[in-house]
């Protein structure tokens, strides 16, 4: 049993379930996982207050908190995807037809501004619908975690005592990203969601990262050897994962198993790992931080993740 013991936030999914159960160990270090009601109390407890030595954290969490120049460094592992076509969703009773009808309007995000789900829906009107981000009012019904970060002058928080699906089911605001409900007036913006993400990947090459893994540099750099056996233990999980999807062996395959089948299809591992074989997408997020006033200044792919393990994959 290795000495070494690391305070660890990671939700159980196909591709870490062989870590969470034990079926695989790391070399050089133990796992002590501490079971979170969600898993974005982690991430705002992590560049808040540095709380875990390893998390699961949202990709453009970490971004932000990098350039807030908070202590933590990601291992190129992505831990969460998702498709956010079907996250815009609007009232159909207020006259919006397409996106560009959004122009000029307050738009809903659920919780804070650098949320992955917003960058990424946000972007998808910015360079699939060819909408002007900047001549819309977006409407926070929360903060950020990184309390540093300031928004662009056209986002606001949400008018004390209302609600964010109680404006939209309204028609105060006549859409919003990232909420859920269920009301007769409201609905995906944009028809055939899933095949619409499906599209991307085949003509862009986006499926798009939601979570990577952080790690603490004091941590990092107490432990050179750490950063690397962190990466082929999550890959070595990812690959029993790949491989059960593949040869059909999940008995009661869920919604995200059965897209990643779907996206399986197209690019053959439907999570990958490591830098280079996710370079086009780490670009476009970096790029849309950018575009959207996540950043003011850009970082390069390599910056966000930690030394030694630049050139792995799998």
């Amino acid at each position: 049993m290795a000495d070494l013991k690391l305070k660890t936030a990671l939700v159980t999914r196909g591709h870490t379930e062989a870590l969470k159960d034990g079926t695989l160990s790391p070399r050089t270090f133990e796992f002590e996982y501490e079971e979170v009601p969600a898993i974005i109390q982690a991430f705002r407890r992590m560049v808040r207050g540095l709380e875990f030595d390893i998390t699961e954290m949202a990709i453009t969490t970490y971004i932000c908190a990098r350039a807030h120049d908070k202590p933590i460094t990601a291992i190129p592992v992505f831990l969460m995807r998702q498709f956010h076509h079907g996250g815009i969703l609007h009232n159909t009773d207020v006259g919006i037809r397409t996106p560009k009808d959004l122009e000029g309007k307050r738009v809903g995000i659920n919780r804070g501004y650098t949320v992955t789900a917003g960058l990424w829906a946000r972007s998808i009107l910015q360079h699939e619908h060819d909408v002007d981000l900047k001549s819309i009012t977006w409407v926070l019904s929360g903060d950020e975690h990184v309390a540093e970060y300031k928004a662009p002058a056209n986002v606001v928080p949400i008018e004390e005592g209302k609600k964010l699906d109680e404006m939209l089911v309204s028609g105060e605001i006549p859409a919003a990203t990232g909420v859920q409900l269920d009301a007769p007036n409201v609905t995906p913006l944009i028809p055939n969601a899933l095949e619409a993400g499906l599209e991307a990947v085949r003509q862009r090459g986006l499926y798009p990262i939601n979570h990577t893994l952080v790690v603490k540099n004091e941590v990092l750099e107490a432990h050179p050897e750490l950063a690397v056996d962190i990466f082929n233990t999550f890959a070595a999980a990812k690959d029993l994962y790949v491989q059960r999807l593949k040869a059909g062996q999940i008995e009661e395959p869920s919604e995200q198993d059965k897209i990643n089948e779907r996206v399986m299809e197209i690019s053959g591992d439907p999570l990958p790992y490591g830098v280079e074989s996710n370079r086009v997408v780490l670009e476009a997020i970096l790029q849309y931080c950018m575009e959207q006033g996540i950043l003011t200044k850009p970082f390069s792919v390599e910056e966000l993740f930690a030394a030694g393990t630049h050139r792995l994959s799998a």
